[in-house]
């Protein structure tokens, strides 16, 4: 995966080269550049320090993931919400942080956004400086630091909830973690989802989850799960057979990091939307 760096500061070659954290590099070369730094020189920040008040920002959920026989899926729904009205109708929650892992968040959009894009050159940035990709607690460990760094801007209303996911191709199975405000990084076994839409999404994997299973099967509880919290959050964006718009899944397995294409998920969520058709009251 290649990241562009272009819109980053334009630092020098040489000054990338012996600091194998790119985010360090940063806050010493170009520390306005870091997301919660972006997110705090604003007007809407200003007014939030000076007046309590907690400004109106585009808020992505509901995202999951589950582990199944060969690795872990997660998934995300698309919907954006400010307030009382639907920001975004096809959001983009969930990213491939590199050949292994993927992360994908609910919370303030602009700045979870500007999180994932530095995390991913974070991690580029170790593997070329070192020479070997960071380990997959070592890879949870940066992002922990990240949400971390941005506890300033959580307490003022710009949070963002994080969800990772990775393949460990040193203990061969796919692993969850999850994130707090403070960055505090728990893992989690089996299932886990985050967001307003979360309590339904987990209370619908706690009852279709199955330890050992396939990957389709895995597949259709998460459309099913973000089905259910659709239902019954209006935060969360259902299957929009209209538009074309159905649920983000990705998988993560020994052979690496797949997102389902469009047709795919969309054909799941077609199964999913025809059997609660059938049968509208469970």
């Amino acid at each position: 995966m290649t990241v562009d760096l272009s819109n980053l500061g334009g630092l020098a070659s040489h000054e990338l080269s012996g600091e194998s954290s790119f985010m360090r590099l940063l806050g010493r070369q170009a520390p306005n550049l870091l997301p919660w730094h972006q997110a705090g020189s604003g007007s809407a920040s200003h007014s939030t320090a000076s007046h309590g008040t907690i400004p109106q920002a585009p808020h992505g959920t509901t995202v999951l993931a589950l582990t199944f026989a060969d690795g872990v899926l997660i998934a995300g729904d698309r919907r954006a919400t400010m307030g009382n009205l639907i920001a975004q109708h096809d959001l983009e929650k969930v990213f491939q942080a590199d050949e292994f892992s993927a992360v994908a968040f609910a919370g303030t959009v602009g700045t979870a956004q500007d999180l994932v894009r530095l995390y991913q050159v974070e991690l580029e940035h170790y593997e070329k400086i070192e020479g070997v990709p960071l380990t997959l607690d070592g890879k949870v460990n940066k992002l922990g630091t990240m949400v971390r760094a941005n506890l300033g801007m959580a307490m003022q209303g710009l949070a963002v909830a994080p969800l990772f996911a990775g393949y460990d191709i040193d203990r061969g199975f796919g692993r969850i973690f999850s994130s707090d405000v403070t960055g505090a990084m728990d893992e989690e076994r089996s299932y886990q989802a985050v967001g307003s839409g979360s309590f339904f999404a987990k209370s619908s994997l706690k009852k279709l989850f199955r330890a050992g299973m396939s990957e389709s099967q895995a597949a259709r509880i998460c459309v099913e799960a973000l089905y259910d919290a659709a239902d019954d959050d209006s935060a969360t964006g259902g299957p929009d057979v209209v538009r074309d718009i159905f649920p983000i899944i990705a998988v993560i397995t020994a052979e690496g990091y797949r997102r389902y294409p469009g047709a795919e998920a969309g054909a799941i969520a077609r199964a999913v939307i025809a059997d609660r058709t059938a049968a509208p009251t469970g």
